[in-house]
């Protein structure tokens, strides 16, 4: 795993996001959700780097990547923040334009960096959301038992920030294996990645500002778009799990239609976490939509 990459870390939009590289071709760059990290590519990044320069990045306030104070309108983890930190990573690594594949927490960075810099995205294809405004407005019972953690995490400090640390393993297992296919997708080396990870100083506030700022100010920020008729325009391709809770609760292709003019998409027989449930599946529908680009 991770075979053909080298490891790093950049200092970009006021942080240090730690990533890895490998691969040659045009530039892709994958976004990971919570609580993980970039690693959640295991399964599929060498094979990827056969026809791509691949860049596997830790989301600021999540991994290896830095986990700076946060300010009372929590901007500071707004996913134009975190948008930003990704834009500048590209560029300094020389991309203008890149394709992008991200899940969960990754792929709402993903929305509003499509939204603010659409001149450097070519494709991009996201991964068991729905937008996150649809998904606030549209909360029923279904959908808030299988998120709680949506609801929990955006607390005012410190309680959940001091309930993760209390038992940062319990925490990671009661999100990750609670889902419909519990703890079968994740191999010892990730499942020990993402509590080392969990474990650093900080991690615990990096998540909770995450979904703060998804419940705040990113909403805003979605909103206005909205009101401006401002959407997606690169082809956009969205996926979600058949047994997880996104499809059952919400019309995932009607969504994105609202917010992106180019989109198609489809259930995959798989649980939340795509990239290390049906890794091979996904790499068939990535070929499917990025490879036509360049045949």
């Amino acid at each position: 795993m991770f075979s053909r990459y080298k490891e790093a870390t950049l200092f970009v939009n006021g942080v240090h996001i730690k990533y890895r590289i490998g691969g040659q071709g045009p530039a892709l760059l994958l976004l990971h959700g919570h609580p993980q990290t970039h690693f959640i590519w295991h399964k599929v990044a060498d094979q990827l780097a056969e026809h791509f320069t691949v860049i596997a990045a830790d989301l600021r306030g999540y991994g290896d990547s830095d986990k700076p104070e946060s300010d009372p309108d929590h901007f500071t983890y707004s996913k134009r923040m975190m948008a930003l930190d990704m834009v500048e990573l590209m560029g300094q690594l020389g991309f203008s334009k890149f394709s992008i594949i991200a899940h969960d927490r990754g792929a709402r960075a993903a929305h509003r960096l499509a939204l603010d810099h659409p001149q450097r995205v070519e494709r991009m294809m996201l991964l068991d959301i729905a937008p996150t405004l649809s998904m606030y407005q549209q909360t029923n019972q279904q959908f808030a038992r299988a998120y709680w953690h949506w609801f929990f995490l955006i607390r005012p400090a410190p309680l959940p920030e001091s309930l993760i640390e209390s038992d940062p393993d319990l925490y990671l297992k009661s999100v990750i294996g609670a889902r419909s296919s519990g703890m079968g997708p994740f191999t010892d080396e990730a499942v020990a990645e993402y509590e080392r990870c969990l474990k650093l100083k900080g991690s615990a506030r990096g998540i909770c500002e995450d979904y703060r700022a998804a419940a705040t100010i990113d909403l805003e920020h979605d909103q206005q778009d909205i009101d401006a008729r401002n959407k997606i325009t690169c082809p956009l391709r969205v996926y979600w799990g058949e047994t997880g809770t996104v499809g059952k609760v919400f019309d995932v292709i009607e969504e994105w239609k609202q917010v992106a003019t180019n989109v198609g998409g489809n259930a995959l027989p798989s649980g939340h976490y795509i990239p290390e449930d049906v890794p091979e599946r996904l790499l068939a529908e990535i070929e499917l939509f990025f490879m036509e680009e360049y045949a």
